[in-house]
C-alpha cells in the first residue's frame, strides 16, 4: 500500500468536506440530495395511527411571521391545520419544503384547510434570511415566543395534521414527500 497515496487522498476528501462545512454550503448539498431522494418516492409519510392520535391539540401559543405580524394558533380552530416544524440549518427539513410547496400550491383554495410551517432557530433573523428569496408560497413563521406541549418533538423535521375537531390525526418526525396523491386524499378528507 502506497502511505503517501492514501494521506494525498483523504486530505482531499477532508479539505472538500472542510471548505463545505465552512462556507456553509453542505446544509446545502445535503438538502438538495435528500430533495433528489425524496423525489424518488422512496419515502413517503406512513399513515398509520401515530401515538398522538386523538389527542387534543394545544391551540395556546403565537408566532411571528417575518413581516413582524403575530399569528395566533388560536385563530386556526375549526380548521384542518398542516404543521410543520423546521430551522435552516435541517438538512432533511430543506429537502422536503419543495414537496409541502407543491402539496400546497395543489390544496391551497381548499376551504378551511391551513398550513403553518414553524421556523425554530435560536434567531429570528437565521430562519428569516433562509426563506428571503424562496418561491415557496405556504405560510411561515418563527417560534419567537416559544412552542407548546402539542409542538414539541425530539427531532425536526416534525409535521403534524390537526383535524377541525381539534385532535392530532398525523404525528411524524423526519423527512417525508408529502406531496402524493395518498397523503393530499387523507389532508382532504378531514
Amino acid at each position: 500500500m502506497d502511505w503517501k497515496k492514501e494521506i494525498k487522498s483523504w486530505g482531499w476528501i477532508i479539505a472538500v468536506f472542510a471548505f463545505l462545512y465552512f462556507t456553509g454550503l453542505l446544509p446545502v448539498i445535503q438538502g438538495g440530495l435528500q430533495s433528489v431522494l425524496l423525489a424518488t418516492g422512496l419515502i413517503k409519510p406512513s399513515i398509520d395511527v401515530p401515538d398522538l392520535t386523538n389527542k387534543d391539540f394545544d391551540y395556546t401559543g403565537q408566532f411571528k411571521d417575518f413581516e413582524g405580524n403575530i399569528v395566533d394558533l388560536q385563530d386556526y380552530k375549526g380548521k384542518t391545520i398542516f404543521i410543520n416544524l423546521w430551522a435552516s440549518w435541517c438538512g432533511p427539513c430543506r429537502a422536503e419544503m419543495p414537496h409541502i410547496s407543491e402539496l400546497y400550491k395543489s390544496v391551497k383554495d381548499t376551504p378551511d384547510l391551513e398550513f403553518l410551517l414553524i421556523g425554530l432557530d435560536d434567531d429570528f433573523n437565521k430562519s428569516k434570511k433562509f426563506m428571503d428569496g424562496k418561491t415557496w408560497g405556504f405560510p411561515t413563521v418563527h417560534a419567537s415566543f416559544g412552542i407548546n406541549r402539542s409542538l414539541q418533538s425530539e427531532s425536526i423535521p416534525t409535521t403534524l395534521v390537526v383535524n377541525p375537531e381539534g385532535k392530532i390525526v398525523f404525528y411524524q418526525q423526519g423527512m417525508s414527500n408529502f406531496n402524493t396523491d395518498e397523503f393530499r386524499d387523507f389532508l382532504l378528507s378531514q
